[in-house]
């Protein structure tokens, strides 16, 4: 049923990609406002019981009508895997706004690619030139193709139904939502969103893992692991910095260095080698995706026949 599940909401988000509006951030942003307003007295402990309640319970929720639907007719429990699957890795805007940033580099326009860019990202980078405009998006395609697909679903596998897979897109959703909460009431300092970060960083562990040594395994191996070994680290979010070293190290391109941000030019450490970030890059990344993409479900389909040929 994994399989058939995961392909069908393939197949599904390819041919009738999800309207923005019922994208899973756009259920999840009310939920995670509403966890704010009724436990954010600042403390790390109300932060633990908002995220247990917003991302244990709808784990635990999804658990049930699946198999609810499962006790009634296996069918319907895969209609339904299918149809949390096809809302949760809704990626289909991440890959346009990718490529369409790569159309208006490779047409030379630079400045509506600086713009495509910062709508992708929710930043500002104005006065971005070319080659940075490639790096940046690069850098956001390999760890946005990671979170929005391979994170999910490695943990779609784990756990049964759509338990995993719910499960770690909240856990992502509630870690970002609450990142930037700072002050809590009456202008205090707030703890609020660190338990979800430290969650968030232990339920990501391994999937990043997995995901950097796909990277490193369908690109350039030995650079890719040099990369991780030696750059990871001096990235801001370590799990980011795996990837982005990894599947920089794999592509044979430069990434990181100072970047412009919000009116500002914000200093980075470089990552990667190789060559520097162009439209070849960045369509080299593209596919680098879609090969792990590709990798993963034939693991999954070989699993799938082995269990079946030993029964």
């Amino acid at each position: 049923m994994t399989v058939f599940s995961l392909l069908f909401a393939l197949l599904l988000e390819q041919f009738k990609p999800l309207s923005s509006e019922y994208r899973a951030a756009r259920w999840l942003q009310p939920l995670a406002d509403k966890l704010v307003e009724l436990y954010d007295d600042g403390s790390v402990r109300s932060g633990r019981v908002a995220w247990g309640l917003g991302v244990i319970g709808l784990a635990v929720a999804s658990w049930l009508v699946w198999w609810a639907l499962w006790w009634v007719h296996p069918l319907f429990a895969l209609f339904f895997n299918v149809g949390v699957l096809y809302v949760v890795l809704a990626n289909h805007a991440d890959s346009r706004a990718f490529g369409d940033i790569v159309v208006q580099l490779a047409a030379g326009n630079t400045d509506r690619a600086c713009e495509l860019l910062g709508q992708w990202r929710g930043r500002d980078h104005t006065g971005a030139a070319a080659s940075e405009i490639a790096r940046v998006g690069i850098e956001t395609g390999l760890v946005t193709g990671h979170r929005r697909v391979f994170g999910p679903l490695f943990w779609f596998v784990l756990l049964p139904g759509p338990a995993g897979v719910v499960l770690y897109r909240a856990a992502e959703h509630l870690a970002e939502a609450w990142r930037e909460r700072q002050t809590g009431v009456e202008g205090e300092p707030s703890h609020f969103g660190e338990f979800a970060r430290r969650a968030f960083d232990v339920i990501d562990w391994v999937p990043v893992r997995l995901t950097a040594l796909a990277f490193s395994v369908l690109g350039n191996f030995e650079d890719a692991m040099y990369c991780w070994r030696s750059q990871s680290v001096l990235w801001p979010d370590r799990a980011s910095g795996i990837l982005i070293a990894t599947g920089a190290g794999a592509l044979g391109v430069r990434l990181g260095m100072p970047v412009h941000e919000e009116g500002v030019v914000r200093d980075r450490p470089e990552m990667g080698i190789g060559q520097r970030a162009d439209v070849a890059r960045m369509e080299a990344a593209a596919k680098l995706v879609w090969r792990v993409l590709v990798l993963v479900i034939l693991i999954l389909a070989l699993l799938a026949l082995a269990g079946w040929v030993g029964r």
